[in-house]
């Protein structure tokens, strides 16, 4: 269910409704309404769903043997600049932001906030400037939706993924640009 909500948050924004859910989900609606109240704890449902999937695709890339600050921003990096299924959730959830209308949902504004403050904490306790990461965090976040968008190619993500990570680990771009 939340998987077809999802598709169609993305397509239609907060304009989507039960029935159209239900349809794509094949459920009926009453279902639907069962399982989640309401459209609008729906959407939170979704919202709080894309979060999650953004984190696991984010912690898949962790790699622990990186033994210098800044492991989780490089994850978070790779994650969104990648080619992979885990880049494609990652670049759904950028663009969730865009969503017609999500935010303005009862209940969304606290998911967002929540889990705006869960990265802060994350990326805080990695060891680099919060300057650093705001930088490398919002380009990144920048080229995913660009990608997204279909601004850049594979080759264009990949150079700037390389880049981004330079920065995430020297505090510089030991690439030549």
């Amino acid at each position: 269910m939340l998987d077809a909500a999802t598709k169609l948050i993305l397509e239609k924004g907060t304009a989507v409704t039960l029935a159209q859910v239900a349809t794509a989900a094949g459920v009926s609606k009453s279902g639907l309404i069962h399982h989640f109240g309401d459209r609008d704890q729906l959407v939170v449902a979704v919202v709080d769903d894309m979060y999650a999937q953004f984190r696991e695709a984010v912690l898949a890339q962790l790699d622990l043997s990186e033994n210098h600050p800044g492991k989780m921003l490089r994850a978070y990096v790779r994650a969104l600049c990648t080619g992979s299924a885990d880049a494609a959730a990652a670049r759904d959830f950028t663009s969730a932001a865009n969503w017609n209308g999500v935010a303005a949902v009862p209940g969304v504004a606290s998911v967002i906030a929540e889990q705006a403050e869960w990265w802060h904490e994350q990326l805080a306790a990695d060891g680099l400037s919060a300057e650093l990461i705001q930088i490398v965090r919002r380009a990144a976040e920048g080229i995913a939706a660009a990608a997204l968008q279909g601004g850049e190619d594979e080759a264009s993500i990949a150079r700037a993924r390389d880049l981004l990570l330079d920065l995430s680990t020297q505090g510089t771009f030991s690439t030549p640009l």
